[in-house]
């Protein structure tokens, strides 16, 4: 059990600290950390492995000490930071972790290495502190420890992911921040120096109360597609998420939030469901399933008078290929899209005029659907109906969860 002991202790001359000398016999040695494997050997023969001037790590390990936890908890201070996971990443010479991989080729040892010894100890050392968990997956924070000189401690505050639904309740606003197309955000007399297009948005409505509450630096709007600025989100309403970069506050009342901001934006924004979500849920979101739907009530103003008898017409429209509009041209790749129509009905108003329940695919255009969009949209409304068509009004009255 002992001849590999020898081996690493001849090979370095005994100048190997209980730390290296125990992690290289983890798997040849019983013991519940490295430290205790290093004491069965020196007593196993007879060596003193006290006050070793460490060839492998150059006694790093003396570094995990009361001075770096102060350090730790000052950072934390000093950041005002709450957290309930974490992770340790550190900063090592190179020179030493060549020799730590150096001597484990040597004598074959698939061990741990210095790295994930000294993170791990870290670890340890935070958790017994502060009584928080490492988490490799998905953690609040990451410390950061600069081991090669005098240590220096860096702590990564990681996004706080906010799940839930919005309804849009007025025309006129979009749904994240349109930045002004003349000074392009910088701020100049056509956007009164706000650097935005429009004045509000429903990214805005949202994030500025979240940054607030969390002390975070920055909020980014994820949506479930987007509806046009013109158009009312109804319904349920889409699904979003709401990322908050750097927040130093993690612990919400997010039904007391949701209360409060939709109190201030009555009438123009609500939002639902507010709940803590991972990093992947953003993706999912975004992701068009094959089972995602739309449903829209749009208002059609015809240029002239319309045959009643062939609005049943629009009852068979199925499968829909559709240009990339005219109007999105410049943001949006020029190709030829098909999706189909799976249910609608309509509602005579008058001669000129009627409205249509129609539930889609996602990504269907309905403002084109309608218009013919130069031909660019077939089937279409007006090419049915034999008269020029227009989507007065639209609003999105249920969007699929994904």
């Amino acid at each position: 059990m002992f001849e590999l002991a020898k081996q690493i202790l001849d090979e370095t001359d005994g100048k190997i600290c209980k730390h290296c000398l125990g992690r290289k016999l983890s798997k040849t040695i019983d013991g519940s950390n490295n430290i205790e494997r290093a004491d069965k050997v020196a007593q196993e023969l007879n060596t003193d492995l006290d006050d070793v001037d460490c060839v492998i790590c150059d006694n790093l390990f003396d570094k995990l000490d009361d001075d770096l936890y102060k350090k730790i908890d000052d950072k934390i201070n000093q950041l005002g930071i709450e957290f309930d996971t974490f992770l340790v990443g550190s900063k090592i010479s190179k020179d030493i972790q060549k020799r730590d991989e150096e001597l484990s080729e040597k004598f074959n040892l698939g061990v741990e290495t210095i790295k994930k010894e000294v993170n791990r100890l870290i670890g340890l050392g935070i958790w017994e502190i502060y009584d928080k968990e490492a988490e490799f997956e998905s953690q609040d924070i990451v410390f950061s420890i600069d081991l090669i000189n005098d240590p220096k401690v860096k702590i990564q505050i990681n996004p706080l992911y906010i799940e839930g639904k919005y309804n849009k309740l007025k025309r006129g606003i979009p749904q994240t921040k349109w930045p002004c197309t003349k000074c392009k955000g910088r701020g100049c007399e056509e956007c009164n120096f706000t650097g935005k297009q429009y004045p509000e948005s429903v990214e805005e409505l949202i994030s500025e109360h979240f940054l607030k509450a969390t002390k975070g630096r920055e909020a980014k709007f994820h949506g479930a597609g987007r509806e046009d600025i013109d158009v009312l989100m109804l319904g349920s309403g889409r699904q979003f998420v709401l990322e908050i970069k750097e927040p130093k506050i993690r612990k919400l009342d997010l039904k007391d939030l949701e209360d409060k901001i939709n109190k201030i934006n009555e009438g123009k924004t609500s939002y639902h469901n507010l709940q803590v979500c991972e990093r992947k849920r953003k993706a999912i979101i975004k992701q068009s399933s094959p089972d995602a739907y739309k449903v829209y009530n749009a208002l059609v103003e015809c240029e002239d008078d319309y045959d009643k008898d062939k609005l049943k017409d629009l009852l068979n429209l199925g499968e829909i290929h559709q240009q990339t509009p005219l109007r999105v041209l410049r943001r949006r790749a020029d190709m030829i899209r098909v999706k189909n129509v799976l249910d609608l009905s309509y509602e005579i108003i008058d001669d000129k005029t009627f409205s249509m329940t129609i539930k889609t695919e996602g990504g269907l255009y309905i403002k084109e659907l309608i218009s013919g969009d130069d031909g660019r949209s077939h089937p279409n409304v007006s090419e049915i109906l034999g008269v020029n068509a227009k989507c007065a009004q639209l609003d999105v009255i249920e969007v699929s969860e994904k």
